[in-house]
């Protein structure tokens, strides 16, 4: 018998597959490992930043709610702080603002552009 016979014959060709697929197991346990820690950090991320936009809608609302008042106080609504208000609804609304404050909107758009002026007619 030669030594490859020999070789062959004493199970060096098991070892080979046995050491290979280890290596090959513990790099495949590696990156799943590295995939449920991406996957666990976007998530975290995601929530975050769900946190931050219900924050800044909670804020936006409050911000809102106040000029809203402030206007409706002092009996009319000029220009800017109109400008001010619509943009600040908009992004309260892109940030899933509901219809609650729907109504509130609508008596501020009625406010008259200056003091003692006609109400201001609604589009809506």
């Amino acid at each position: 018998m030669t030594v490859y016979q020999w070789l062959c014959v004493s199970g060096i060709p098991s070892v080979v597959t046995l050491l290979l697929s280890r290596l090959i197991t513990r790099r495949l346990d590696a990156a799943e490992q590295e995939t449920r820690k991406a996957r666990e950090e976007a998530e975290h991320a995601s929530r975050q930043s769900e946190a931050i936009a219900l924050g800044v809608q909670a804020l936006l609302r409050n911000a809102l709610l106040q000029g809203y008042k402030h206007c409706q106080d002092q009996g009319y609504a000029d220009f800017q702080e109109r400008a001010t208000l619509e943009n600040a609804w908009v992004q309260y609304h892109t940030l899933g603002g509901n219809g609650a404050m729907c109504d509130s909107r609508r008596a501020f758009r009625a406010l008259p552009m200056y003091r003692g002026g006609p109400p201001t007619p609604v589009d809506d």
